[in-house]
């Protein structure tokens, strides 16, 4: 009975999302050309029309609205018992808002005057703490380079860089349609998984009605035609609010304590394998702009996407690469973690990423070889 009343909310509050965002995201779409908010077109940008970045506005109205609006249903029909598992959450669901909160309005402020990026630096920092002080934090590095029970502080400080770290990854990895939202669905239906195996269906809920906002969006953001005024962007608003809830979502996964789980698979690698190409691709990039003698805070052109652009693939063919890539990581890596030691995964995970990536340079170098041309710097 309770395994079929959480399976029958989670997927009323998905649908629910779904619905506002169908609704909303015209709604945006009509505001935005008449107030003419729109994309800036220049070097870096890889669209040329005009297309409104302003789509992850909706994104934390639809998933307070889906799930307080289904569970407030449930209650008025009698099933006034499906408050009682909240009481234990309550308080990492209060500080997970407060930090959604905060990125929310710098992701507004960015998307529509723009924000210097120390500014966004020290709000992730913030939402860090606000997700550590409910409790959500490493407290076992099971393993990962032979690491593992942590002291407190040490796990907080861990923590606090790895919110920063994840949701910098998802903001960065947004360069083409559908890329931070199709790694993103990918990523929390995994933990989706997870946590119905754990029975943890109230932090469920949050990844039920995220993928909610997401799934329309990727239709709008990929399929939407820009000369019919129907595309559009999540901006930094969507970004910034959708790599909380996957930072505050993959530390509570190294927290949980079912035994069939936490004995069987290592859960750091349950946590962080689903972001292995947009995390991956933050170190690579920062590492290639400081050699570069770059700023590698300041944005350019040398993302794991635009390495594939260069090299002559679709945006629609990059996209289903990178997706296919992030998925063969994420299954590899969950199906070895109960046989192979932590840290042989993560060598393994760098060296294959590093040989992909030398593999497309190099092809990339004969292409501009041929040509005579620069196409990737």
């Amino acid at each position: 009975m309770e395994l079929t009343y959480w399976i029958y909310t989670e997927m009323a509050v998905f649908f629910v999302a779904l619905l506002l965002i169908v609704i909303i995201i015209p709604q945006i779409l009509l505001i935005a050309f008449r107030k003419k908010l729109f994309d800036e077109v220049g070097e870096r940008k890889i669209h040329t029309g005009v297309v409104p970045r302003l789509g992850g506005i909706a994104f934390i109205p639809a998933i307070i609205f889906s799930i307080c609006f289904v569970l407030a249903l449930n209650v008025t029909c009698g099933l006034s018992d499906s408050l009682t598992p909240f009481k234990e959450y309550g308080l990492s669901i209060m500080y997970l808002l407060c930090a959604e909160i905060l990125v929310f309005l710098v992701g507004i402020a960015d998307d529509l005057v723009g924000v210097h990026y120390r500014t966004k630096f020290i709000c992730q920092i913030l939402c860090a703490v606000f997700i550590c002080l409910s409790g959500t934090y490493i407290h076992d590095m099971e393993g990962i380079l032979w690491i593992g029970e942590l002291p407190m502080w040490l796990g907080w400080c861990l923590s606090v860089f790895f919110v920063v770290y994840i949701i910098n990854a998802i903001n960065l990895i947004d360069g083409i349609d559908g890329l931070a939202s199709g790694l993103s669905v990918i990523a929390l239906l995994f933990y989706g998984i997870v946590f119905a195996q754990a029975n943890e269906w109230v932090l469920s809920l949050i990844i039920w009605a995220q993928l909610g906002t997401l799934v329309p969006f990727f239709y709008f953001n990929v399929f939407g035609d820009p000369v019919k005024r129907k595309k559009i962007f999540m901006g930094d608003t969507g970004s910034l609010t959708v790599g909380v809830i996957i930072a505050f979502i993959a530390l509570s996964i190294t927290n949980i304590k079912v035994p069939d789980i936490s004995k069987d698979y290592n859960r750091i690698v349950l946590a962080f394998s689903p972001l292995i190409i947009p995390a991956f691709d933050v170190v690579r990039v920062y590492f290639h702009r400081i050699r570069r003698h770059r700023n590698p805070f300041l944005p350019d052109k040398c993302h794991i996407h635009h390495k594939l652009l260069a090299l002559g693939l679709s945006q629609k063919v990059s996209l289903c690469a990178i997706l296919l890539a992030a998925a063969i990581f994420m299954i590899v890596n969950v199906f070895l973690s109960p046989n192979i030691p932590a840290t042989w995964l993560l060598v393994g995970d760098v060296v294959v990423w590093l040989w992909l990536n030398i593999l497309i340079t190099k092809a990339i170098r004969k292409k501009e070889a041929r040509l005579n041309i620069t196409l990737y710097d």
